[in-house]
C-alpha cells in the first residue's frame, strides 16, 4: 500500500479545513443530497462526501456506509486532493497505490473509486466527493460532468457556512453596535456594550423609548401549555353545542 505524501500546502489547507469548523458536525439534509444524487447518477452503492483531515479521512455525508471516518493512510482521497483533476481507479487491485490497502482487500472491499476534488479559490482541496463500487468499472463523460458540478456545488455549501460563522462571530464580538444590535442566533438574547446577554425586550427597554407587555402567542401555548389549549378547544365545543 502507497501512503499518499502530504501535498506542499499542507499547514495551509488544514488551517482552511478549520475555518469552516465542520469536522464532526451532524448530517445535513444540503450535503445528503448532494451524495444521494452522487450515487444515483454514477449507479454505485457507495458515495461519500470525504474531508481529509490531519490523520483521517472524515465523512460530513455518506451513502451505503456506516464508518463515520477511516484512516488517512488508508485514504484514496488522501492521493485525490494532489490534483485539482478527478482520481479515477477503474479497478484497485490493479493499481500498486491501493491493491494490499485494507478498504480493498475488506470491506467496503472498494474496487472502483472516483474522487473529485472539493477545491477552494484558494486552492486548497480540503477533500473529496466520491463515489466507490465494490466491481471495477468506468465513468461516462456526462457522469464526470454531472460529478463536478457537485463537488463546486458542495465547496458553495461550505463558503456559505464559513461566511455565516464568520458573520456570526463578527456580530457576537462588536463593543459598540452602532445602530446594529447583536443577538444570539439560537436564544435571540442581546447583547449589550458590556459583552452581556439579556432578553430582547429588556435590551430594547433600556436603549429606547420602547416599552412591552408581554402575552403568549399561540404556539408557545401548543408546546408548553397544552392543557390550556385542551380547555379552550372544550369549552368551544360545548358554546357550539349549545
Amino acid at each position: 500500500m502507497e501512503r499518499a505524501r502530504n501535498p506542499e500546502n499542507e499547514a495551509d489547507r488544514l488551517r482552511a479545513l478549520s475555518e469552516y469548523k465542520i469536522l464532526g458536525t451532524k448530517p445535513e439534509e444540503s450535503y445528503d443530497d448532494i451524495t444521494t444524487i452522487a450515487s444515483q447518477t454514477c449507479n454505485t452503492p457507495i458515495a461519500l462526501l470525504s474531508l481529509v483531515d490531519t490523520d483521517r479521512q472524515w465523512f460530513k455525508s455518506r451513502v451505503g456506509i456506516n464508518a463515520e471516518e477511516t484512516p488517512r493512510d488508508w485514504s484514496f482521497c488522501a492521493h485525490a486532493i494532489h490534483s485539482s483533476e478527478p482520481l479515477v481507479v477503474t479497478d484497485a487491485l490493479n493499481d500498486k497505490r491501493f491493491a494490499d490497502n485494507p478498504l480493498v482487500r475488506d470491506d467496503p472491499k472498494i474496487r472502483f473509486y472516483a474522487g473529485f476534488p472539493l477545491q477552494t479559490d484558494a486552492d486548497h482541496r480540503i477533500g473529496t466527493l466520491c463515489v466507490i463500487d465494490r466491481q471495477p468499472r468506468p465513468l461516462s463523460e456526462q457522469q464526470m460532468i454531472v460529478m463536478k458540478a457537485l463537488a463546486r456545488q458542495a465547496v458553495a455549501f461550505l463558503e456559505l457556512r464559513k461566511r455565516s460563522i464568520r458573520l456570526i462571530e463578527a456580530f457576537c464580538s462588536l463593543d459598540k453596535a452602532g445602530g446594529l444590535i447583536s443577538t444570539c442566533a439560537y436564544c435571540r438574547m442581546a447583547k449589550d456594550s458590556q459583552g452581556h446577554w439579556q432578553h430582547l425586550d429588556r435590551y430594547l427597554s433600556r436603549h429606547s423609548n420602547l416599552n412591552f407587555s408581554h402575552g403568549i402567542c399561540d404556539s408557545c401555548i401548543e408546546e408548553h401549555f397544552p392543557e390550556v389549549l385542551d380547555a379552550w378547544q372544550a369549552e368551544k365545543a360545548l358554546s357550539k353545542a349549545s
